[in-house]
């Protein structure tokens, strides 16, 4: 691999940046030429502040000159998702409702990283209102896949995933419902973390008892997204459901021996989550480098029954609550993928959400009973390869018909539901050069132990060292 400061791995950056090998400055002005060169082409940074950047970076580097300690991602540059509140910093959720919004306040997720030293260079693209796993909108057009120019970079963390790929950021926010960290990543070979939900407190003014959506990281390998985690996790007492364990807890070596760990294979989630044929035929080789690392591999999954009907029923819920006004006040402004699931939601009855809340707590104990008999579950991330970018969602799976954009999107957001951490990691590629992603999957709270593991096969395979070859402007 090139020393060329946009190739770096976050960690190896990070590490330099401490030693004065490199300054803040030299750091972010990389990026912003890697920007000018590629962005055009993939469209994965949509907002972009170089002013702002470059002063942040000197007074880093400031800082790093008089001794005084520097935080984990010192001198680190990286571009906000576009949903993310950024004070001073139009926030669009990629929707002409807001194209010229500029918060007042930033996230709190923004917040923490910026305290933990990174630098704001800007903003990553978002399907409108991070609705769908394909990222595009009518404010800023498409996110193309880094390998693949005519092909979808996933969603709705899709700028984020496209610009680590291309080497835009070395590392990245993004969030997950369902599936719009994993997928992305699957899509652009790269690495997303979906921690267990109160992993990384969401933001006040949210539904602050909500599972199914949690912020998370990407990387392009597993260390960087732990690094990255580390300064997202942590309690906070405005969210409720935020776990004690500090983020420094992920700032660890990830190095573990997986001799004797108990893997369960699920390669069609018990039937609720067809695959293409193309995708197994890249994911199914992979289990032997498993078990060559030591793990003793079974096909077996647990009881999904429920599942999808639980998700769908809490999402549409939570999209009427969230967007249900913009609809009344504005029908025309929202696609009309958003329109029907709020319509979804409206339809809901009293006894629609009492079977989703309570068959939600049946399926999280039941995984709590599936992981007693196993360490890991190994999923497909995507049951597609990277689709066509000018569709907004593909029309068939396994060779089954889809009806709405969501059907694609199983193998990702029936895990959503368990309550568990669950991480994408890169697996290879089709015979035609286009990414697939592998679902390390495990018990609630155990994202360390799934990071551990996603490392040792990372390390074993080095899928994600294979880089695009991209077009300079």
């Amino acid at each position: 691999m090139s020393d060329a400061l946009h190739e770096l791995d976050a960690t190896d950056l990070a590490a330099r940046l401490r030693r004065h090998e490199v300054s803040a400055r030299e750091v972010v002005q990389a990026h912003l030429d890697r920007i000018e060169q590629i962005n055009p082409a993939v469209n994965a940074i949509v907002t972009l502040d170089p002013e702002g950047a470059l002063t942040a970076a000197a007074r880093a580097d400031e800082r790093l000159v008089r001794g005084a300690a520097v935080p984990p991602l010192h001198g680190l540059p990286i571009a906000f998702k576009d949903t993310r509140l950024t004070r001073g910093m139009r926030t669009t959720h990629g929707s002409p409702l807001f194209a010229d919004h500029v918060p007042d306040v930033d996230d709190l997720l923004v917040d923490r990283l910026q305290q933990a030293g990174a630098i704001r260079l800007g903003k990553t693209n978002v399907p409108e209102f991070a609705a769908g796993s394909h990222t595009f909108n009518t404010v800023f057009g498409t996110t193309r896949n880094p390998y693949d120019l005519t092909r979808s970079a996933g969603g709705s963390s899709g700028g984020a995933a496209a610009a680590l790929a291309a080497g835009l950021q070395p590392l990245a926010d993004g969030s997950d419902m369902g599936g719009s960290l994993r997928n992305p990543a699957s899509f652009c070979n790269v690495v997303g973390l979906r921690p267990t939900p109160g992993r990384v407190p969401s933001p006040p003014g949210s539904d602050l008892w909500d599972t199914l959506s949690v912020p998370g990281p990407m990387g392009r390998n597993v260390s960087d997204a732990a690094l990255l985690l580390s300064a997202m996790a942590g309690p906070d007492p405005r969210c409720p459901l935020s776990l004690e364990t500090p983020g420094a807890a992920f700032r660890v070596p990830l190095d573990r021996d997986l001799r004797g760990l108990r893997i369960a294979w699920a390669p069609d989630l018990g039937g609720y989550a067809p695959a293409d044929p193309e995708v197994l035929a890249v994911l199914e080789p992979q289990l032997r480098v498993l078990e060559e690392l030591g793990c003793r591999v079974d096909t077996a999954c647990p009881d999904l029954a429920g599942a999808d009907e639980t998700f769908r029923t809490l999402r549409a819920h939570s999209f009427d609550l969230a967007l249900g006004g913009l609809l009344d006040s504005d029908p025309q402004a929202l696609k009309p993928s958003i329109v029907w699931n709020i319509e979804q939601g409206r339809r809901l009855t009293v006894a629609d959400l009492h079977t989703a809340t309570t068959t939600h707590s049946r399926l999280y104990l039941g995984t709590l009973e599936f992981f007693s008999g196993y360490d890991l579950l190994l999923t497909p991330v995507s049951q597609v390869a990277p689709f066509d970018a000018e569709l907004e969602y593909p029309g068939e799976v396994a060779g089954r018909p889809t009806d709405s954009y969501l059907d694609w999107m199983r193998s990702a957001y029936l895990i959503s539901v368990l309550g568990v951490p669950a991480l994408s990691v890169p697996a290879g590629f089709t015979p035609g050069g286009l990414p697939v992603g592998l679902q390390f999957i495990g018990p609630p709270r155990a994202d360390l132990a799934v990071l551990q593991a996603g490392h040792a096969y990372e390390s074993a395979t080095r899928h994600g060292r294979r880089r695009p070859d991209l077009p300079t402007a």
